[in-house]
């Protein structure tokens, strides 16, 4: 009954809008008394568990990705793209996904990639005849990337938790193939979108204009393959990645394109600081969260009821992704997989369900929260670039919602996406 009233307390304060870090804290900190856990060793608990090098991988991405939109690098990278294939039938939505999953390879954040393309693209596809309607809906579903390919701040919190079980460089490497499927679904959807309407066509640019825009753009383009070649390859840990990563557009920034003032660096610091504190404040909340269920067993109780039931594991699967899918409506990435993930863990073992094939399951899940009301960060995201109502933005990504819901079922289905470059 304890656990019951700590959700029911949970789910009353996220009713009355208190922030999810605050909702977590409050409501754990109500209850763990009950179970002989004493205040003092709350700050022993939080502490420890923030005391983890692979967390620092946070604000790292976080920065690269702010300076990548602020610095040029994103404008670059379209601009290259836009001189190859803007010209084609449905160009202009093919540029928009491929600088959505280039710059997903960088920022490991849904709502940094949708912000940082929607800016350029949006007025773009509106110029080349496409309708506000179709371009913030592409927008916001392209930008659910920026968390499944990786680096992706989700997969790190995921490595985090399942720290025993799965590692973040493995996690990493199981989100690329997934990753480029969904980039090719919305791909071939946006060229037949584009055909069937008959529009979509940008100027064709020359020879030349071509070579000199791909020639800007190759010291953006190359940074995707320095953070994910120094991962795979050894030679340094998702957090030293994520620091070369921000070195490196520090220096492409002022160096190269020279398009970052010195005056710019306060607010990009800022943001910074506010996205990664705001990460790290639901993380110290759901340690307290996760040492209640610990202490009162809740895990093991739910495996063991699994197991009575004879749950199978498609079963299990398909309430766990109705579940997410729930709690993608009022909660964030980060507080679900903290919330969820110690529970499930002991029932992956017992089902026999990969590790890292849920985390995909559950990574994919999380896109969909991205663009699911009433708090889709992609499409508060949207709403602001394209000055238009959030209804509007709501009614736009119904059409690739589906889409989206097709990139789970194969996922679930087809195993192997998602475990075979970590066999």
């Amino acid at each position: 009954m304890m656990t019951v009233g700590l959700f029911a307390v949970f789910v009353i304060l996220m009713l009355l809008r208190v922030p999810v870090a605050f909702a977590l804290a409050l409501s754990a900190l109500l209850f763990l008394p009950f179970l002989n856990f004493h205040y003092e060793s709350a700050v022993v608990e939080i502490f420890s568990a923030l005391n983890h090098t692979s967390l620092m991988a946070i604000p790292g991405f976080v920065f690269a990705g702010i300076i990548l939109a602020r610095g040029g690098i994103s404008k670059y990278l379209i601009d290259g793209l836009r001189a190859w294939v803007g010209h084609l039938p449905g160009g202009m939505a093919v540029v928009t996904v491929l600088a959505c999953a280039i710059f997903a390879a960088i920022s490991g954040s849904s709502p940094a990639t949708a912000a940082a393309i929607g800016s350029i693209m949006i007025p773009a596809m509106v110029q080349a005849g496409y309708s506000k309607k179709y371009a913030m809906g592409l927008v916001a579903s392209a930008g659910t990337l920026g968390i499944l390919i990786p680096p992706s701040i989700p997969l790190i919190m995921y490595g985090y938790v399942a720290e025993n079980k799965a590692t973040i460089n493995k996690l990493f490497m199981a989100g690329i193939i997934p990753g480029l499927c969904l980039t090719a679904i919305i791909i071939v959807s946006a060229i037949v979108y584009a055909r069937k309407n008959g529009f979509g066509r940008g100027e064709k640019a020359t020879w030349s204009e071509r070579w000199m825009l791909t020639w800007k753009a190759l010291p953006g383009a190359f940074m995707p393959i320095l953070i994910l070649g120094s991962i795979y390859t050894g030679m340094a840990t998702p957090t030293e990645s994520s620091v070369i990563a921000s070195a490196y557009a520090v220096i492409v920034s002022l160096l190269v394109y020279r398009e970052l003032k010195w005056g710019e660096w306060r607010p990009i610091l800022r943001e910074t600081v506010h996205i990664s504190s705001m990460i790290f404040m639901i993380i110290a909340s759901a340690i307290l969260f996760k040492q209640y269920l610990t202490l009162a067993q809740v895990p093991q109780m739910i495996a063991q009821w699994i197991i009575d039931h004879e749950f199978n594991k498609w079963m299990f699967i398909l309430l766990v992704n109705l579940l997410f899918f729930v709690l993608g409506t009022f909660l964030e990435a980060i507080a679900i997989i903290l919330i969820t993930l110690p529970i499930f863990l002991p029932v992956l073992d017992s089902l026999g369900i990969n590790v890292y094939h849920f985390a995909i399951i559950m990574t994919v899940n999380l896109e969909i929260a991205m663009i699911t009301p009433p708090v889709g960060l992609n499409l508060f995201v949207v709403s602001g670039i394209a000055k238009e109502p959030l209804e509007k933005v709501i009614r736009a990504i119904v059409p690739f919602l589906i889409i989206m819901l097709i990139q789970l079922v194969l996922i679930i289905v087809w195993e192997d996406l998602s475990t075979f470059l970590i066999r």
